[in-house]
């Protein structure tokens, strides 16, 4: 073996154990999201809080996550991703441990913001820290394998909510992070190798980021409770024009200043671009059938939340298992073709959901579902692993940040839109059992086109890339 040979092997050493930290991260992320929604009526009952204020445990996490991972991933380029990285665990578990104490629901909101500081932190440098430390050629495996125990989290978090808040208490949900964090930090103290702050005397952008959170969370805020403030309200329009104003303002002082938190100049890029733009619509098309089905489920067929969990698992199952499979394929041929094919097969999934009525059968329901789940976890994978690709190596953290932004702003994008279009035609048709179904239908064939316009996105980079 060369000498070339043997120092890329070195560097690469331990990669599958940076892989696994990373993993626990994205794991404990996506657990505690999915853990938290389950246990929320309990919450409730237990503070005596309505459901529109204990709603904000859910909303303030979102929020403050959305906001910052742009700044943070930024900030990793400057600083080190590895810093960023485990300052998150230690975010993330005092964040925990203070929201199991909470004496009352004002409490448990304000320490849910401060563990979502820690959430961002992790959020914003794991894809940049499995990039940098895997050879190009795996990049897309290592991303796939992440994506699986992103699913995993997704998948077992409702039952295992369910099952600790029945058993133990709902504070467990926070405390089982604590265990789990301690683990992962002192994995990243063994095995996340030290990357040196950027050679260039780079300055922090804080105004550009007061910016980019202030704008960005009046645009999620609005999109969350368009829904119920009423979308021609007087609030909700506020803030989608502060958010116009806020971000436009953002992007004026990013193409001026010496170091900006977003670095515009990665939008040239015909695949970064495409690939940001088409996992917003993903996303929004994921989240779009994880708030609407339930609906149909439970309201529209009568079954019980225990039943409806169940069924909807298949989604994520079916995505943890074809994510990995996939990102091995993007590795190995053009990433354009696995993330296009995997958008027109959501789209055909989100087409089997709107044809669902009062008498499909369970296994129509999973079905749907499954096919659904194949289509995200075909695009998932390869369309990460492109974005990453195309930013340079001082700029992996501004990449990371930005897959993430585009996450939880096509998950916003997906609950406003499924919701604006269920409850407009919902009222259109009258109310009642009959006009939730016609609801139903009606949401998922509008999101059939937003699936449309991602795999739309995502064939235009056919152009930039070459086979793997």
């Amino acid at each position: 073996m060369s000498s070339e040979a043997t120092l890329v092997d070195d560097r690469y050493r331990d990669r599958y154990w940076v892989l696994l930290t990373s993993g626990v991260a994205t794991f404990m992320s996506a657990l505690d999201g999915s853990v938290v929604n389950t246990v929320l009526p309990v919450i409730a009952q237990q503070f005596h809080s309505s459901l529109s204020n204990i709603e904000w445990v859910v909303t303030v996490y979102l929020l403050v996550l959305s906001g910052l991972l742009l700044g943070f991933g930024r900030l990793g380029d400057i600083r080190g991703q590895k810093r960023v990285f485990q300052l998150g665990f230690l975010v993330f578990l005092a964040g925990s441990a203070l929201s199991g104490v909470s004496a009352s629901a004002l409490m448990l909101i304000a320490f849910r913001a401060f563990q979502a500081l820690g959430g961002a932190m992790l959020s914003a440098s794991s894809p940049a820290i499995l990039t940098k430390n895997f050879p190009a050629r795996q990049r897309g495996q290592a991303l796939g394998l992440q994506a699986t125990l992103t699913y995993l989290g997704l998948t077992i978090g409702p039952s295992l909510g369910g099952w600790l808040a029945d058993q133990v208490s709902w504070r467990a949900v926070f405390y089982i992070n604590v265990p789990v964090a301690i683990a992962a930090f002192l994995l990243t103290l063994r095995f996340v190798p030290a990357d040196l702050p950027s050679e260039a005397a780079e300055q922090f952008d804080w105004s550009g980021a007061l910016l980019f959170l202030v704008g960005l969370t009046a645009l999620l805020l609005g999109l969350n409770q368009g829904s119920s403030w009423g979308w021609g309200s007087l609030p909700v329009l506020g803030m989608f024009a502060a958010a116009v104003l806020l971000l436009g303002g953002f992007l004026w002082l990013e193409r001026r200043v010496a170091w900006p938190m977003l670095d515009l100049t990665l939008f040239r890029s015909r695949i970064f671009s495409a690939s940001a733009g088409a996992a917003v619509f993903n996303y929004a098309c994921v989240y779009c059938v994880l708030f609407l089905l339930p609906f149909y489920l439970i309201d529209g067929r009568g079954l019980s939340p225990g039943a409806a969990g169940l069924l909807l698992t298949a989604e994520p199952l079916v995505m943890a298992v074809i994510a990995p499979l996939s990102g091995i394929l993007s590795d190995r041929v053009p990433i354009w073709i696995p993330s296009t094919f995997g958008m027109g097969v959501l789209a055909g999934g989100l087409l089997l959901l709107s044809r669902l009525g009062e008498g499909s059968t369970q296994l129509a329901v999973v079905v749907a579902l499954a096919v659904s789940g194949f289509g995200i976890g075909a695009f998932i994978s390869p369309n990460s692993s492109a974005l990453m690709g195309s930013a340079s190596a001082n700029r992996q953290g501004i990449a990371a940040g930005m897959l993430a932004t585009a996450r939880n702003v096509g998950m916003v994008l997906g609950v406003g839109f499924g919701g604006a279009v269920y409850t407009t035609v919902f009222a259109a048709a009258g109310g009642g059992q009959s006009a939730l179904f016609v609801a139903i239908r009606t949401s998922f064939l509008a999101a059939v086109g937003l699936a449309l316009l991602g795999m739309a996105l995502s064939s235009v980079r056919a152009a930039g890339e070459n086979s793997r």
